[in-house]
Parts: structure tokens; C-alpha cells; sequence
């Protein structure tokens, strides 16, 4: 093109606006991909869901509690007693065991009819309840120790002392088994109604049924 003064101007060809080098189906899915990928690092290192399946935390903890799990906790500080603990069932890794914490590793641990010392001491624990009259399992003794907790490992109890299987049975439990702190309830139902094992179909149907929930344990934190 000529410009009115006789000089010659170039003109740049139009630029096209560059189409979408993807499908919104892909996007989708690698939106996806990246969700699934990020609740499955929250699940690993930071917080994980557990159901209460039986009645051995009674009544801190009750059948149809579902709990969240902080596995972050103990990389900032140790173990302490009275800590609700998840953990591997040391006879059966598959399986998760939920206890508290009783003794700790040094100290002198005893079992006298109902009650535990430490160190030579009673320990206070307002959380455990007993039967009336006593009723242990054959394989959870009244009397044990005194035994010293070696280095690295714990020893557990459920809150219903004379319905629990945990280390008056089958002994200390390593801290490399521990999975995480359990932190709050997030969820709680009367399960025996419900027809279904699975966390969502037990939610809808709650929704449905709401006399069902536990209003009052939702979102109670555990000490």
C-alpha cells in the first residue's frame, strides 16, 4: 500500500486468536485427576476417616462415630498419655485398632484388679468404665506387671475396659504402628439402622431418616 506522502507501508497480517488446544472434556478430567491426586496426599500425610465399628471406646466413643484421623500431629510432638490413638493391629496390619494411650515408653507400668499405676502411682482416669460385676474376656488378665515400656513402644486400652481387646491381651504396641491422632467426630449415626456399610449412602440416607443422627457428637473434638 501506498501512504499519501509516496512511501511505501507495510502492514502486518491479522492475527487469528489461537483456538483451544483442548477440549473442555479434558480440562474436566485433568481437573479431576488433580483433585483425586491432592485427596489422596490429604489422606496419606495429613488427615484420614475412620469408622468406630465396635463398642471398646464406650463411652468416649460410640458404634457409628466416624472420626477424622490427624497423621500430621506427632511429627511435631510426641505421644502423650491419654492421646486417642489409631494404629495397625499388630497380629493383623490390615485391620486399624483404636485405643488411648496409657503408658509410655520408660516408665513402670502395673495392673491391679481395676486399677493402673504408673511409676508406682494410681492412675487417674475419669474416661475408663467397668462392668457390673466385672466381666473380662478369659484372655484380658486383672493383674499384670510390673513391666517396663521399652523405648518405642506404647501401651493402649480401650475406655471400656472390660470389652476390649488391646495390650493386656496382646501386648505393647510399637509407635511405627501408630497411624494418626484421633481428632474430632464428624459424623455420627445410629448405624444398626441403616442398611449400608458405605460413608456416603449412610449420609443420604441420615438425610432421609435425620431421627437417625447423633446431632449432639457431630463436631465434637476428642481430648
Amino acid at each position: 500500500m501506498v501512504c499519501p506522502n509516496g512511501e511505501s507501508a507495510v502492514t502486518s497480517p491479522r492475527v487469528e486468536p489461537r483456538r483451544r488446544s483442548r477440549s473442555v472434556s479434558r480440562e474436566y478430567a485433568e481437573s479431576l485427576v488433580i483433585a483425586v491426586l491432592v485427596a489422596l496426599a490429604i489422606r496419606a500425610f495429613v488427615v484420614q476417616a475412620f469408622v468406630i465399628p465396635s463398642g471398646s471406646m464406650l463411652p468416649t466413643l460410640q458404634i457409628g462415630d466416624y472420626l477424622l484421623v490427624n497423621k500430621f500431629v506427632y511429627l511435631f510432638r510426641p505421644i502423650r498419655r491419654g492421646d486417642i490413638i489409631v494404629f495397625k493391629f499388630p497380629r493383623d496390619e490390615t485391620r486399624d485398632f483404636i485405643k488411648r494411650v496409657v503408658g509410655l515408653p520408660g516408665e513402670t507400668l502395673k495392673i491391679r484388679d481395676r486399677q493402673v499405676f504408673i511409676d508406682g502411682k494410681p492412675l487417674d482416669e475419669p474416661y475408663a468404665v467397668y462392668s457390673e460385676p466385672p466381666q473380662l474376656p478369659v484372655s484380658t488378665p486383672y493383674r499384670l506387671g510390673p513391666m517396663v515400656i521399652p523405648s518405642g513402644h506404647l501401651f493402649v486400652m480401650g475406655d471400656n475396659r472390660d470389652n476390649s481387646l488391646d495390650s493386656r491381651s496382646w501386648g505393647l504396641l510399637e509407635e511405627s504402628k501408630v497411624v494418626g491422632e484421633a481428632s474430632i467426630i464428624y459424623f455420627s449415626i445410629r448405624s444398626a439402622d441403616v442398611p449400608s456399610d458405605a460413608i456416603l449412602p449412610r449420609m443420604l440416607y441420615a438425610m432421609v431418616h435425620p431421627s437417625l443422627m447423633r446431632w449432639g457428637r457431630i463436631g465434637h473434638l476428642l481430648r
